[in-house]
């Protein structure tokens, strides 16, 4: 994902002009002071934003609508956990899902991680290491479960999410940090009616992007132009300093988004 202004337009591009300042979703090559995008996937820098909180938004945008609204079939009045609430993907769903006016849940590593969880709208987070995420959401859901969980860890947390699915629940994962092989009962799969799905977006064609830049642009942009969305900054480190900022994305000592900037 990069921001900046476009400088030239390949042949048949359409939609946007030199001089357009937008942030696009690429497939690489974004650490460098020029980058091709395709001209579909190019949005523009939303009202107030700087190119830094526009650079932030694309990758977790197009994830999170992707798995939680389309693949996750989120229902108006349905209710919502995600995995890491303090990651880029969990501050942004945090934010996204709840301005759809859903009940979001989060889980977190940190009493501060998890205030910060809630400061973004979170109704409740909960912390991963000393509190059990399926205990706690059946409290706060009156025994009945969570309609849709995206999920970055899978493992043995997958039997626990199950648990914590309402019927008729849907389990989305787009990483496996936790394991890539799980131990899950079918017969509650069978028997609550629930979906295990996941998705990765990187090896999509850009037509299956472009679609949903489509519905960003015409549901979530207005979000963003109005404030009532903004990208989480960690932390900003010049580009020769990629090293550094990876370091700090892999020590999980951040809360949202780290940005390379020339």
């Amino acid at each position: 994902e990069v921001a900046g202004r476009v400088v030239a337009l390949g042949e048949g591009a359409s939609g946007v002009a030199i001089g357009d300042e937008v942030c696009a979703l690429v497939p690489g090559g974004g650490y460098a002071d020029y980058c091709t995008a395709p001209a579909v996937l190019c949005l523009p820098i939303p009202k107030g934003f700087s190119a830094v909180e526009a650079a932030a938004l694309p990758e977790t945008l197009f994830t999170v609508w992707s798995n939680v609204f389309d693949r996750g079939a989120l229902q108006p009045g349905e209710s919502f956990l995600v995995q890491g609430g303090s990651s880029g993907i969990g501050t942004t769903a945090i934010q996204l899902v709840k301005a759809f006016g859903h009940p979001v849940y989060a889980t977190a590593g940190s009493p501060e991680k998890c205030a910060a969880c809630e400061a973004l709208g979170a109704d409740r987070a909960i912390n991963y290491k000393t509190e059990d995420f399926v205990a706690i959401l059946k409290e706060v859901t009156g025994g009945r479960g969570v309609d849709v969980i995206l999920d970055m860890v899978a493992g043995d947390y997958t039997p626990r999410e199950l648990k914590a699915l309402a019927d008729d629940g849907r389990l989305v994962l787009i990483a496996f940090l936790g394991g890539a092989k799980s131990q899950v009962n079918m017969a509650e799969v069978m028997q609550r009616r629930l979906i295990i799905t996941g998705s990765t977006l990187r090896p999509r064609s850009v037509a299956f992007k472009a679609a949903i830049a489509v519905q960003l642009r015409a549901r979530v942009w207005p979000l963003l132009d109005a404030g009532r969305i903004k990208p989480v900054i960690h932390a900003t480190f010049p580009m020769g300093e990629a090293a550094a900022a990876h370091t700090l994305m892999e020590s999980s000592a951040h809360v949202g988004k780290i940005v390379l900037t020339r």
